[in-house]
């Protein structure tokens, strides 16, 4: 089976206010989607609500992963049947190494304890390959970090953990010209035919360096077009003004 997510008719609000209005995505292994859309569109939105994050609720609709309803399991059954999400801002975690932190999320996917000396060095060669401080594995989980590096933190814990499905909330938010290279590169390190990747971003500097396969509009809650990397080119020049005219 090559599908790995189908959403299907999804209405969801946050606290009263309705954000997602019939939103359908299909997501095959293998495939790169991207989600665009003007503020308040229901982005973020929808990557929470796939996740059962309790500030949101899900209306009517289903979420499916891998054909099973994940509707009512919670986040962390989520994320363990093997779909992953980064956050626009990833919190900071005292009291827990990232390496730590990173040994304890992998033996509770694998259910099983990690070999140490095998798995810290996996660790540190991503960490070479995303040209991150090598010291920051070894302080608390995001704690004093930049921007940039919360973010490239976020990409080695997709690498290292290897969810079957990588969601990424607008991960390319307030990174330069070099770290939006390094997010590219390990997204192009993890992608395999048997994941898939749905990118959530507002520009196309992080789409550049990367084989995209699919590009959605999303505007007032629902996909209103689906496209290539035409569409973004689109977008970049003219914006969302006609996708929103198309809506009114």
């Amino acid at each position: 089976m090559n599908k790995l997510l189908e959403i299907k008719d999804l209405y969801a609000n946050a606290g009263e206010k309705e954000i997602l209005k019939g939103l359908n995505l299909n997501i095959n292994k293998g495939e790169i989607h991207v989600i665009m859309g003007p503020n308040g569109a229901g982005k973020s939105t929808l990557a929470n609500v796939i996740f059962n994050n309790p500030v949101y609720t899900k209306k009517s609709g289903v979420v499916e992963f891998e054909g099973e309803n994940i509707n009512d399991l919670t986040t962390d059954k989520i994320a363990k049947k093997g779909v992953f999400m980064s956050f626009q801002s990833p919190e900071e975690i005292p009291g827990i190494s990232g390496m730590n932190f990173l040994k304890t999320a992998k033996g509770k996917i694998i259910d099983k304890p990690v070999k140490i000396f095998e798995f810290k060095k996996q660790v540190m060669e991503y960490v070479e390959e995303l040209n991150m401080n090598s010291k920051l594995v070894d302080r608390n989980l995001n704690v004093g970090f930049s921007g940039g590096e919360k973010k490239k933190n976020e990409i080695l814990q997709m690498l290292v953990l290897e969810p079957k499905l990588a969601i990424l909330d607008e991960t390319d938010s307030g990174l330069d010209v070099d770290a939006i290279k390094a997010v590219s590169k390990g997204i192009n390190l993890y992608k395999t035919e048997e994941n898939a990747i749905l990118i959530i971003t507002h520009n196309m500097k992080l789409l550049e360096n990367l084989k995209i396969d699919y590009v959605h509009v999303l505007v007032d809650g629902k996909i209103v077009k689906t496209g290539n990397m035409d569409l973004v080119h689109e977008i970049e020049k003219n914006g969302f003004k006609e996708f929103k005219r198309k809506e009114d």
